[in-house]
């Protein structure tokens, strides 16, 4: 507690902070639904707000991307991650989310380099032949500058920007705060579980800070593609990588971006974004490791038609229980298996309450609107937009993994079109979730999955002879417990508490009210207004008694924070 309360003062500041940039945005709805916009407008001309007459006709997902915007790099990434959730958000919100960019003014070198030297252990001279002082890219944890090992070789440094660590957990300390008073007061926000999605988004962030972790994501993936020569990751100078900094080999080409530089290099747009795909899906369906933003802003096209991908701050994991989901949803879908679907959706949600029979129709709507079109036909945009709007109907939650999935699917889908207007990428995913269930059922995969289910069941059977003697043994000695866990049972235990609260307090004050009067029948002792002192006090006691049960017994109605009447 003592922790906390320090901790809460010392990010003062920063809420202060926080507060203005909320009020300033957050008020504009409510105003404007009040028909008070010229009133708000006069305030904030008062106290010098900026662009508030623009601020009042901007739509809600608009104010809260510009405010996440001004908040700065915690809440920017919170908006990338958020764009991420298509089970969560409308289209409109989501595009406002995107919309986010993490490039700011680069920090001038001389204020970097101390933190440079630090982490290099040495001054920039000694370990570069030459370092450019002009920053070559700026976001908001970190910025990158291009230089040249004494080898020769080109590299670029990523360094992280001073104190930002100081800001970003204070950040995630006032989101907590925030997601436990949510979890607690707003039941229809509770299925979101909004603490678990921040203490995720904190593990993310703090693995984006650390600038060794990109390094060793950019090594396991340079593992993955080792026998693919048109998929170049950029090599790691482990000498120089740390925490608060890496460096990385060079990679001349044509950024994705500039598709006309690319086609008067002679490079062939169908075959990039055919490989591009390719090796997408490979780290989704066969690695189970991916690059979360696959974005032009990440991806350098090379001669050959070969591209290189960088910057891999932002990666997803899929265990190989969550790919074998994903092959069974999709065959689910083309074998028209309506409840096979819905048992992978109930998979992903988890504890989700839902009505089946009505999933069930929807989502034989879903699949028969796609079933027999032409692969020409199918957009994976619209399929993902449609299936993430029914879980949205029906409260179903995307695990985070999943979120970054669809995400990068979509991210993938309208890189491919612009590279090539003819992409689909449907077709381009056919031979892959081929292969994926061909490698499910491969004889060596079956015997290895086979092996472990009968390792468990001789673990369960060796172990059995043991667990009875424990049961028989407490059933003898009278020691066997059964741990019952009722939803209802917090609710009735704070009835119980409160019914003995106020009947020990209306026995206390109905004893004062009798001792008072008989005191007030016994002359003598010290007095209060000419009246016995004591008898005078124990009915005063027993005045604050009496409110405090009148005020219990109004208050009634009001339960405990997670509760509600039903």
């Amino acid at each position: 507690m003592l922790w906390e309360a320090v901790s809460a003062v010392h990010d003062f500041g920063r809420l202060y902070d926080l507060a203005i940039i909320l009020i300033r945005y957050g008020f504009a709805g409510f105003v404007r639904r009040l028909g008070l916009a010229h009133a708000f407008e006069q305030a904030g001309k008062a106290l010098h707000w900026k662009a508030v007459e623009e601020i009042v006709q901007l739509t809600t997902a608009q104010r809260i991307r510009r405010a996440l915007e001004e908040m700065g790099p915690t809440f920017i990434k919170l908006g990338q991650i958020l764009a991420t959730r298509v089970d969560l958000f409308p289209e409109d919100w989501i595009d406002e989310f995107e919309r986010l960019q993490d490039q700011v003014p680069p920090m001038a070198y001389k204020q970097l380099r101390p933190q440079l030297e630090e982490a290099l252990g040495a001054p920039v001279d000694r370990v570069f032949a030459a370092f450019e002082t002009e920053a070559l890219a700026a976001a908001s944890i970190a910025q990158v500058h291009r230089a040249q090992l004494f080898s020769g070789e080109q590299v670029i440094v990523k360094v992280r920007r001073p104190e930002i660590e100081d800001v970003v957990e204070a950040d995630l300390r006032l989101l907590e705060r925030l997601a436990r008073i949510v979890e607690s007061e707003v039941r229809e926000l509770r299925r979101y579980r909004p603490l678990e999605i921040v203490h995720q988004f904190a593990a993310s962030l703090r693995r984006e800070m650390d600038l060794e972790n990109e390094a060793h994501n950019a090594e396991r993936m340079a593992a993955n593609f080792a026998r693919d020569e048109s998929i170049v990751i950029p090599k790691m100078y482990w000498d120089c990588c740390s925490e608060r900094i890496n460096v990385q080999e060079f990679i001349e080409g044509i950024p994705a971006r500039s598709l006309q530089r690319a086609e008067a290099a002679g490079l062939n747009r169908k075959i990039l974004a055919r490989r591009g795909t390719d090796a997408v899906l490979k780290m989704i369906l066969m690695d189970g490791f991916f690059h979360a933003d696959p974005h032009f802003g990440n991806i350098i096209f090379m001669p050959g038609n070969r591209m290189a991908f960088i910057d891999f701050g932002m990666v997803g994991r899929l265990s190989e229980t969550r790919r074998h989901q994903i092959v069974d949803l999709l065959a689910a879908v083309i074998d028209r298996d309506v409840r096979g679907a819905a048992n992978v959706l109930l998979d992903w949600a988890s504890d989700a309450q839902v009505d089946m029979d009505a999933l069930l129709i929807d989502l034989d709507i879903f699949i028969d609107t796609y079933h027999g079109l032409p692969l020409k036909q199918l957009k994976i945009a619209n399929i993902l937009g449609d299936l993430t709007a029914l879980m949205r109907t029906y409260h179903l939650v995307l695990p985070p993994d999943l979120a970054l999935l669809f995400k990068a699917l979509l991210t993938l889908d309208g890189m491919g079109r612009q590279v090539d207007p003819d992409f689909d990428l449907i077709a381009a995913a056919t031979p892959h979730v081929r292969k994926a269930l061909m490698m499910r059922y491969r004889p060596d995969i079956v015997l290895k999955r086979g092996w472990r289910t009968a390792s468990d069941v001789f673990d369960i059977l060796a172990a059995f002879p043991y667990d009875m003697r424990r049961l028989i043994k407490a059933l003898k000695s009278g020691n066997l417990r059964f741990n019952v866990d009722l939803n209802q049972l917090g609710y009735f235990g704070w009835i119980i508490d409160r019914a003995a609260s106020r009947l020990t307090v209306g026995m206390v004050t109905s004893s004062l009210i009798i001792g008072s009067a008989i005191v007030m029948t016994v002359s003598g002792g010290p007095t209060l207004w000419g009246l016995p002192m004591l008898g005078v006090l124990g009915f005063a006691g027993a005045g604050i008694g009496g409110v405090w049960l009148l005020i219990s017994i109004w208050r009634g109605g009001h339960l405990p924070h997670g509760e509600e009447e039903e």
